[in-house]
């Protein structure tokens, strides 16, 4: 009889998960496609990172400021999945996080939210994600998932709100001014964010 390494075993495990997930993933980008979304940035060329908020490269290439929040998004749907379906295996969880990812990444290229975060927020120049970055968030909402199910919940916890501190300091922007000035959008907050 032929014993299987522990890590090995532990890692199968996740496989079918992972293949779920990427299943998932992939009906992200069909439907993104189908509303028009452009597979890469019009630019014709892919950045790994794309550091300026303010321009039409933003949400474009592979990373940017907002993948930060993508990152907390993980967080989150590890959070709600454990409180929520705690019985659930960690690979499960996972599947529901990336399907409510990839589903908020749908609403958020819609028309509606697209001139919604035009007319509400900073992003003048924002025409949606490209599906390479769209897919990327929602790979960035997968490693932060991993992360909050690897790491104490105080270190999850110091990283959320050091990433919201670090890109409320670089950009002027962060997950909590944008899901506010997304519903409930303040004219102070918006002339701060702008620089005045």
């Amino acid at each position: 009889m032929t014993m299987t390494p522990r890590s090995h075993t532990g890692l199968r495990a996740w496989v079918p998960w992972g293949l779920a997930a990427a299943g998932v993933l992939a009906i992200q980008a069909l439907g993104l496609h189908a509303m028009g979304r452009l597979p890469m940035c019009k630019c014709g060329y892919v950045k790994l990172w794309h550091g300026v908020v303010r321009s039409a490269g933003n949400s474009q290439h592979v990373t940017d400021w907002y993948t930060f929040s993508h990152l907390i998004h993980g967080f989150l749907f590890f959070w709600i999945t454990s409180r929520l379906a705690p019985r659930l295996p960690a690979g499960a969880r996972l599947v529901v996080a990336v399907a409510a990812e990839a589903v908020w990444e749908l609403i958020e290229n819609s028309p509606l939210i697209i001139e919604r975060y035009r007319a509400a927020t900073i992003s003048l120049d924002y025409y949606g994600d490209t599906v390479l970055n769209s897919i990327a968030d929602a790979a960035a909402c997968v490693g932060g998932f991993v992360l909050a199910h690897r790491l104490p919940v105080l270190a999850v916890v110091l990283l959320a709100v050091s990433f919201e501190l670090f890109t409320l300091y670089w950009i002027r922007d962060n997950l909590t001014l944008n899901v506010i000035m997304l519903v409930w959008p303040l004219d102070a907050v918006r002339a701060w964010q702008a620089g005045g």
